[in-house]
């Protein structure tokens, strides 16, 4: 991925690790999954409380860089922690698809949010950039676009902008039951440690092969 060199100074320390998973046969659910998914949840329930994720230093960094690009943490959670706090509070985690779900707990397992796009939908490399001033956005599960912040961050195609860095993707590129290839970038900010990124993308790639190929 290119980061541009605004985005370099203005958060030194930020990482990313992506590429593509595949060939995929998405299915709605399987029971492999969901046994990966109940032990996640136990392992989750063991190790957090909600008062202590607040004070988590890994959930923290995300809160932080949350408010650096405009976005209040305590309305839009970071991905990872809202799913750890799902679970804390009770409530079922979403289910969407084999894909969805498996890179999800591989997000909840770490703490790394990640992004993931139907890689045929991509036009070209990823790239990272500020978004300018009034550029339109339409995320998964938005009834129209948001106009964006100069100061927020974006990953884009050739064509399009695919991210707001590092919590909502585009419903143009979203994983679904026909996709094939999964583009995954699990998302690093300043303060999280890039092995700790890394390894998460392959916690996630892992994940999908196992749980997303069709093949058990």
């Amino acid at each position: 991925m290119q980061m541009h060199k605004e985005i370099l100074a203005a958060f030194p320390g930020l990482s990313v690790a992506e590429g593509d998973i595949g060939p995929l046969s998405i299915q709605e659910r399987t029971p492999p999954l969901e046994a990966l998914r109940d032990e996640i949840v136990r392992s989750v329930r063991e190790q957090y409380t909600l008062e202590q994720v607040k004070d988590e230093p890994l959930f923290r960094a995300y809160r932080d860089f949350f408010w650096r690009v405009g976005v209040d943490p305590t309305k839009t959670r970071p991905a990872s922690e809202a799913l750890v706090r799902r679970i804390l509070a009770g409530k079922m985690l979403p289910t969407i698809n084999t894909a969805v779900d498996a890179y999800n707990l591989a997000s909840v397992r770490t703490g790394i949010p990640i992004a993931a796009f139907d890689a045929d939908t991509l036009g070209g490399d990823l790239s990272m950039r500020f978004a300018e001033e009034g550029e339109a956005f339409l995320g998964i599960g938005m009834a129209k676009p948001a106009l964006l912040q100069k100061n927020q961050v974006i990953l884009t195609d050739e064509d399009a902008i695919v991210a707001v860095y590092p919590y909502r993707d585009s419903d143009a590129t979203k994983i679904t039951l026909t996709t094939t290839m999964v583009h995954i970038v699990a998302c690093g900010v300043p303060g999280v440690e890039r092995e700790k990124v890394y390894s998460t993308y392959e916690l996630a790639a892992a994940y999908l092969q196992e749980y997303a190929s069709g093949i058990r």
